[in-house]
């Protein structure tokens, strides 16, 4: 990999003399073609479910080996899982992983709403079938790393922490994703590092979920609702108060990314020296 003067890493492609957008797949150089949804939902279960195994998992193989994952692993490796899902399926759909993160990009003006409920649905199978999967393999151990307020933690403060954790993270991700998409190097160490800090700091106040789907897959198949609505207010508000401070930062989103959010035949609304979706590589803010 090399990179253009613009600071854009440029693969192999243009190094053969081909344009990186012309030799990408077509779900990956225009991210509205709804022809090839499903890709994007798969890779949105597949993410999802790689997720919520190590996330869930850590605390689960903690339970079961006595022991033997230390809080401060359990807290790390989510944020690295998501580094690589990010770097390995951020091009194909964004990687949201998150109902929060996808609700945040529609509501940016990133995203189509249309959209929204499939990318939903999906995570919600993701995080479901990790659940099950974890359930088959070690039992109903570790409340199959079920988020919940720590021991003296009111299930309000859990809240305010998950609202605040959530805040940040989709900060970070709104202030790195191309267009809707979570791609290039630039993404996939901020939005994982931010995810282990604030784990190891908030972990023992709420679990550090910042993730309904997350939250969900574990609570459905343990049949422990304790506390549920904490993982899905606090995280969606945390989202759309970030979408707010976007705004605030870097006013409303590029004519770029609101014409891509809007339909596959919105290119005519595009003046012709603007690229309707931004091609991968490295981070394009939507300033």
């Amino acid at each position: 990999m090399v990179d253009s003067p613009g600071g854009v890493s440029l693969g192999s492609a243009t190094l053969l003399g081909r344009g990186p957008r012309e030799a990408e797949p077509p779900w990956v150089r225009d991210p509205r073609a709804r022809g090839h949804e499903w890709r994007r939902l798969f890779s949105e279960v597949l993410g999802t479910f790689l997720l919520v195994v190590v996330a869930a998992g850590a605390p689960v193989v903690d339970a079961a080996s006595h022991g033997q994952v230390p809080l401060d692993a359990q807290v790390v490796a989510p944020g690295l899982m998501v580094m690589a899902i990010i770097y390995f399926m951020g091009m194909v759909s964004g990687a949201h992983l998150n109902p929060a993160v996808t609700l945040s990009f529609a509501t940016r003006g990133n995203f189509p709403w249309g959209r929204v409920p499939g990318y939903i649905l999906a995570q919600l199978v993701g995080a479901t079938a990790a659940s099950l999967l974890l359930r088959a393999l070690f039992g109903p151990v570790g409340h199959l790393g079920a988020t919940l307020p720590g021991p003296g933690i009111s299930a309000v403060t859990a809240l305010v922490i998950e609202a605040l954790l959530t805040l940040g993270l989709v900060s970070v991700i709104l202030g790195t994703a191309s267009g809707a998409r979570n791609v290039g190097t630039n993404a996939a160490l901020a939005v994982g590092g931010y995810i282990a800090l604030a784990g190891l700091w908030a972990a023992p106040v709420s679990g550090a979920s910042m993730n309904p789907a997350r939250s969900f897959g574990p609570e459905l198949v343990a049949g422990d609702w304790t506390s549920w609505w904490v993982y899905v207010a606090g995280p969606i508000a945390g989202g759309l108060l970030a979408v707010g401070i976007a705004w605030i930062l870097r006013g409303p989103p590029s004519l770029a990314a609101t014409v891509a959010a809007q339909g596959e035949d919105a290119d005519a609304n595009l003046p012709q020296h603007q690229d309707p979706a931004p091609s991968a590589g490295g981070s394009s803010h939507d300033q």
